[in-house]
Formats: C-alpha cells, structure tokens, sequence
C-alpha cells in the first residue's frame, strides 16, 4: 500500500476521534442553548456559539473535518469513510472512560467485529489502494449530491425528532463529503477556495452543524451520534465505486470479501447500542 494512501487512513481516525469527541461537546453545549428555530438560523447559530463548550466542540470538530479533507485527498473514499465507519465503535470507549456512560458486553464485542472488519478490509485494499481516485461521472456526482441534499431537507421539514434530524445532518454532510472528494481532483492549494464546489461544501457543512445541533438538544444523544455518522459513511462508501470508479476485486472470493468486510464494519458500528447512563453516586 502506498505511503500516501496510509497517511490518508492514519487522518480517517485521526477524523473518527476528533468527530466523536466534537459531537459530545457539542451536545453539551447544545442543550444549555436556546432551541433551534429554522426561521431564525443566524440567531440560533449566535446563540449556539455563546456556549463555551459547544464553541470547542465546533473547534475540535473542524480539526477532524481538516484531517478528513487530507484524508479524502489521499486515499479512496470508500476505505476513507469505512475507517472513519469502525470509529464509530469509539463512541462506546468515550462514552465509558471520559463521558460517564457504562458499555455493555454487547458494545465492547461491537469493538472486535469492527476491527475484524478493518483487517478483511485492508487484505483486499490491492488494486483499490493504489491511487486517491478522485475522477468522477458528473452525472452521477451531481445526482447523488443533489439527492442527498434534497432528502436531508425533506427530513428536516417533517422530521420532529432526533434521531430523524441525525440522518437529516448525515445526509447533507455525505454531500458535503462527496463534494470534498471531487474538489481534489479539480483544484491544489488556494484554488481550493476559489472553485465553485468549495461554496457547495461550506453551505452544505453549515446547514448540518444547525440540523445538528438540533438533533442534540431533543437527543438521545449517543443514538442521534451514530446515526449521523452512520449515514454520513453508508451514502460516501457507497460513492466510492459508484461516482468515482473505484475498482472492486476482480476475483470473486475477493469481492465477497471485500463487500463482506464492508458490511461487517458498518454493522457492527451502526448497531452497536447506546450505553447507558451511569447511576450517580450517593455524596
């Protein structure tokens, strides 16, 4: 495997940890705020970033964002956001040693069948490793991007809940994410920021953090997490072969493999249940 490509998956759990911690802070910041309302986006975002602590969660968020871009630019997006994926199973380990939630035995085995699904994964990366595969079919990349888009709208004008708002907030940062990835292909250095897709991935960005945010202050909050970041990978993964042509193995034990190890990681972290809260101790 080419030394740029484990950079790039070095940076996606670089991008699982500092997301998950982000999201944590976030949400305490989040239910210390006033509630979201749409009609007043710019007052809800002020009024969001007074809290200390959510402003924090945005800063370690961002960070993780920074190494995600790196991440995208280096390696496939499919491998990219299958890392980022088995981090999920971090929500667990933070929840029990830093955020004051128990895990289950259930949770922890969610860990093991995560990395056994990275380690099928990278056995079958030859081939699919060797380049960031960053060309595109235009057509498919705006339809799957405007897709996501109008669907985590949809679900933000009907869904009342947070786990709805959570796959709302996915769904346009998958977007976001797929829009990343083709922006590598196009533009090096400051003409990043001067390309029409870098205002696509900055409007798209921005409104998830709101629907976010949401999402937190009506929780449950480890549940609302994972469907976020579950989403967010299942539609980028699924880009992978689909947008940017990504090849799969052409044995076939090697595909089943590969599709296999897929699947185990996404499982594995998707439905690996929320822990729950630790009993407070008598003073």
């Amino acid at each position: 495997m080419p030394l740029s490509v484990q950079l790039g998956l070095l940076c996606a759990l670089l991008t699982a940890l500092g997301s998950i911690v982000g999201f944590f802070l976030k949400h305490k910041g989040a239910v210390q705020a006033p509630p979201v309302e749409w009609r007043s986006p710019l007052r809800s975002s002020i009024a969001l970033f007074r809290q200390p602590i959510y402003t924090l969660g945005c800063v370690v968020a961002t960070t993780s964002w920074g190494f995600h871009v790196l991440a995208l630019g280096l390696a496939p997006i499919s491998v990219v956001q299958a890392t980022i994926a088995g981090g999920l199973v971090l929500i667990t380990v933070l929840a029990d040693r830093v955020f004051g939630h128990s895990v289950t035995r259930r949770e922890w085995v969610g860990v093991a069948l995560t990395a056994a699904g990275l380690a099928f994964l990278a056995a079958t990366l030859e081939g699919t490793a060797d380049a960031a595969h960053s060309d595109y079919d235009p057509a498919l990349f705006y339809g799957t991007v405007g897709a996501a888009t109008l669907a985590g709208i949809a679900l933000t004008t009907r869904g009342r809940s947070g786990p709805a708002l959570a796959v709302s907030a996915g769904l346009l940062w998958a977007g976001s994410d797929i829009t990343i990835k083709a922006l590598t292909g196009h533009a090096e250095g400051v003409g990043v920021v001067a390309h029409p897709f870098a205002f696509v991935i900055v409007v798209l960005s921005l409104v998830a953090l709101l629907i976010s945010a949401r999402s937190l202050q009506l929780g449950p909050v480890v549940p609302v997490i994972a469907l976020t970041s579950a989403t967010a990978n299942v539609v980028t993964i699924a880009a992978g072969p689909t947008v940017f042509q990504e090849p799969l193995p052409e044995e076939p034990f090697a595909l089943l493999v590969r599709l296999a190890a897929f699947g185990l990681v996404i499982t594995a972290a998707a439905m690996t249940p929320p822990p729950t809260a630790k009993p407070l101790q008598p003073a």
